[in-house]
């Protein structure tokens, strides 16, 4: 059913106003010059004047703009938006182009959303191309190579049959990292929360990279010896995830015979913070906003042949995010770099 329309006499009365002040003035001078009494006359001019000025103008308002409005309002389905929709039709010039131009900034900022996803949408789908896409041509390389012949030869058999399981392990890697970033991101991945001590799950992820770590003559440490444990209420399993990729990272970026440093301090009543230290390549400014986005790599060339799915920071940002927790960077591009999270103390 549509609604009755709003009508707007401001302009009417003003205008019928300001016509029967001005003819008023003019009558009083013609009669004024000629001698003639002009209060009766004038008391009897004025009420006509100013009744026949507001119905003759209110009449072509309606007419001339009132029925243009209406057409904007009944034709435009731009202004069927869920803010206008509810309102009665207006015809006040002011109260239409504050609602037009609402709508217009509304859409705007909607488009250049709508850009930027685009934009998100196309280099994701490029980025997942080229994961895939590597490891998926080197399996295929060593499969035709021992088609064609190689499988003959018992060395380059298993050589290649071993080269093409890394691959196969890298690609199932990249998906699972994948499935778990998209449960994450909708939500259907559930937390299950438990009291632990941060500190064991913290020596346990530097018992599983020990040997990562040799490598590249890095040390694992803590900041100082703690005496007793810290504990705190999260999704252990999680939470050493978050650690893994993070220690793995600062390995995988630092510097040969460099630390690795992990600190646990108590941040407000009951948070605390968790902070992993590399003295590594650090970060440059410009690669900040961009660290935890999906496969976005600092260094392309050297990431990729360390290995991974380019999905780590990106787990751990939407890991902390389903906690309800932070996380934090801090880096400087040739000495290091800090990542930081908090953890909520168990009761």
């Amino acid at each position: 059913m549509q609604k009755k329309p709003k009508k707007n006499y401001k302009f009417a009365i003003s205008t019928s106003l300001f016509i029967t002040i001005g003819l008023t003035l003019v009558l009083s001078a013609l009669l004024y010059f000629y001698n003639q009494p002009y209060w009766l006359p004038l008391l009897v001019f004025v009420p006509i004047c100013y009744s026949v000025c507001f119905c003759i103008i209110q009449y072509r308002v309606e007419r001339f703009i009132y029925r243009r409005v209406k057409q904007i309002y009944d034709d435009l389905t731009l202004l069927e938006s869920a803010t206008l929709i509810n309102k009665p039709v207006t015809t006040d010039m002011a109260t239409l182009t504050q609602e037009i131009d609402k709508y217009a900034r509304d859409k705007k900022l909607e488009i250049e959303t709508l850009k930027v996803r685009e934009e998100y949408r196309r280099e994701f789908l490029g980025n997942i191309s080229h994961e895939l896409k590597t490891p998926l041509f080197t399996v295929q390389g060593y499969i035709l190579t021992l088609l064609d012949g190689a499988m003959e030869d018992e060395r380059i058999r298993k050589k290649y049959l071993t080269r093409a399981s890394k691959g196969v392990e890298r690609l199932i890697y990249i998906v699972k990292d994948l499935d778990m970033i998209t449960k994450l991101e909708v939500g259907d991945l559930s937390l299950k929360y438990e009291d632990f001590d941060i500190l064991e799950v913290i020596r346990n992820v530097f018992d599983l990279l020990e040997m990562k770590a040799t490598k590249k003559k890095i040390t694992l440490m803590f900041d100082m010896d703690y005496k007793t444990p810290i504990r705190v209420r999260a999704d252990k399993e999680r939470i050493q995830q978050v650690l893994t990729n993070l220690i793995v990272n600062s390995i995988k970026y630092g510097k040969e015979k460099g630390t690795t440093e992990v600190s646990v301090e108590n941040l407000i009543k009951n948070k605390v913070i968790v902070r992993v230290t590399d003295n590594g390549e650090g970060i440059s400014k410009a690669n900040l906003k961009r660290l935890f986005e999906r496969f976005f790599r600092v260094d392309k060339s050297g990431s990729r042949k360390e290995g991974g799915s380019g999905l780590g920071l990106s787990i751990v940002k939407h890991i902390m995010e389903a906690h309800e927790e932070k996380i934090y960077v801090e880096s400087q591009y040739g000495i290091g770099s800090e990542f930081s999270f908090t953890l909520e103390k168990a009761k």
